[in-house]
């Protein structure tokens, strides 16, 4: 006969509390229960093992300690672009603080290579007590129906949704790094600085354009700014020498050893004959070494810091205190890196 399942009143009794006063501890009623006594009602359930029922719990009305993590794409590293690692540590990190459990989502259907948070993927968020997003490919329509549901969510990075749909997101102040960025160029001498970046409707993308275009109209010059998505690295620095470009700031790190090396087949130096930045994307870090054995100038984004102030917000919406607001962004930090110096005839 297998051992007795140890039960509420177990923890009651070596506690020396009453099982209601257990139950609320369990129910997460802080402002209920003194420091010293949940403090002795945790002792004892770490020293007997007990586990609740979490599907009892939710009946109760309480909560299960359970956090959800979707992704709209794969999450584990597969190469040298760990994109997601960051966020993962921080949320991580914070659910720890909290005391709750990660359910990482992996079943849910995948369509044109995006995971849809619907159907059984959306059936399934009824296990936690909320939910954090991560991805590039969201469905912003499923949103607006999570929004609606008043299921407790948070988003990794900044989103708009379309309508009144109030979405809560904790991202990175890009439209504040750019501009400072951009500074940077300006402060050294620049006028002729370029953005090159696909013109979308990504938040990410609009947030570092906006930021450029009100560094350079702040300054009274003309921004330019390019689709380069069609365009070959060569076909690029064609439109640096059209538009008498001494610098550029890139949406897209991706791109960056790429027209480095198509500015030095045409004998230009980087940064002497052209500066170029990133403005804060994982792929090619700022302050990482390029081939030319320089540092790359730009931003950092807070991934992981980013991370735990999603979980830490979720869990302020699930005990509905949200002091703080819904919205929060994170500054960026400038990297002065070395390959951002002054244009070619102020140089001495």
């Amino acid at each position: 006969m297998g051992a007795r399942r140890v039960t509420q009143a177990d923890v009651a009794q070596l506690a020396g509390v009453s099982q209601a006063t257990v139950s609320l501890v369990l129910n997460g009623e802080q402002d209920r229960v003194g420091d010293a006594t949940r403090q002795r009602v945790l002792d004892a359930i770490s020293r007997t093992g007990y586990s609740a029922n979490p599907v009892a719990q939710r009946l109760a009305g309480g909560r299960n300690q359970i956090v959800g993590v979707f992704a709209y794409e794969p999450v584990f590293p597969r190469g040298s672009g760990d994109f997601y690692r960051p966020f993962l540590v921080g949320i991580e990190g914070e659910a720890e603080r909290w005391g709750c459990d990660l359910l990482l989502f992996t079943s849910a259907q995948v369509e044109r290579g995006r995971r849809r948070l619907s159907g059984k993927a959306r059936a399934h968020l009824g296990v936690t007590d909320g939910c954090i997003l991560l991805g590039h490919s969201e469905d912003k329509q499923e949103l607006v129906h999570l929004v609606d549901d008043g299921f407790p969510f948070v988003f990794v990075g900044r989103r708009e949704l379309p309508g009144a749909a109030d979405l809560p997101y904790v991202g990175a102040d890009y439209v504040g790094a750019t501009r400072d960025v951009v500074r940077l160029f300006l402060d050294r001498g620049h006028q002729r600085i370029g953005f090159v970046g696909e013109l979308s409707d990504r938040e990410s993308i609009l947030d570092r354009l906006t930021g450029y275009r009100t560094a350079m109209r702040e300054a009274g010059l003309r921004p330019t700014s390019f689709d380069p998505a069609d365009l070959a690295p060569d076909e690029i620095l064609d439109v640096v020498r059209d538009n008498r470009l001494t610098g550029l700031v890139l949406a897209e790190a991706y791109r960056a050893e790429g027209i480095r090396a198509a500015a030095t087949r045409r004998g230009l130096a980087v940064p002497a004959d052209l500066s170029i930045a990133i403005l804060g994307q994982p792929e090619v870090a700022a302050g990482r070494p390029v081939d030319s054995g320089l540092t790359w100038s730009g931003f950092r984004i807070p991934r992981e810091e980013m991370g735990e102030q999603a979980l830490r917000l979720l869990v302020e919406l699930i005990e509905g205190r949200a002091d703080a607001g819904r919205h929060r962004l994170l500054p960026c930090s400038l990297e002065l890196g070395q390959t951002v110096t002054v244009p070619p005839h102020t140089a001495h």
